[in-house]
């Protein structure tokens, strides 16, 4: 019997995806006990809490970009992340550069997000670093994703 070495490829889920995925039926269970109306914004902030400096820095200025110019989306987790839901649908959240050992942090937004333009447009955003520019762009996208 041979075992994998490391240099193997593998062809299922990597550990942080198989991660991801028991986070989320944690929060499934979470809410279906305590019901769709709570408030999940201090777990969210709870969570960023507990990102590497890198990712909390982009995270929480990300959250108060999102409550300034989305303040109608409900903060929520999802797969561990946080995420940014309108009735009860995710239209954007927040992907870690750590959650997945990637090189940059990620904005994606969901098909419930309104961006559509054209027969092609951006759903997923890196973010390196959010300057007052980047903050100004989010703001337009957000607006738009929400209306």
């Amino acid at each position: 019997m041979t075992s994998k070495t490391s240099t193997e490829n593998y062809d299922g889920f990597t550990t942080e995806e198989r991660d991801a995925m028991k986070e989320r039926a944690k929060e499934l269970k979470t809410r279906a006990r305590r019901g769709a109306k709570a408030d999940t914004e201090p777990e969210v902030l709870a969570k960023i809490a507990t990102l590497p400096e890198s990712d909390r820095v982009i995270a929480e200025r990300l959250h108060a970009v999102i409550k300034a110019n989305a303040p109608g989306l409900t903060p929520r987790l999802w797969y561990g992340m946080p995420a940014y839901a309108r009735d009860g649908k995710v239209v954007c959240h927040f992907q870690p550069a750590s959650k997945f050992k990637t090189r940059y942090a990620m904005l994606g937004f969901s098909d419930q997000a309104n961006l559509d333009d054209g027969d092609m447009w951006a759903s997923w955003f890196a973010l390196a670093d959010l300057t007052p520019a980047v903050e100004k762009r989010l703001g337009k996208l957000l607006k738009q994703a929400v209306s």
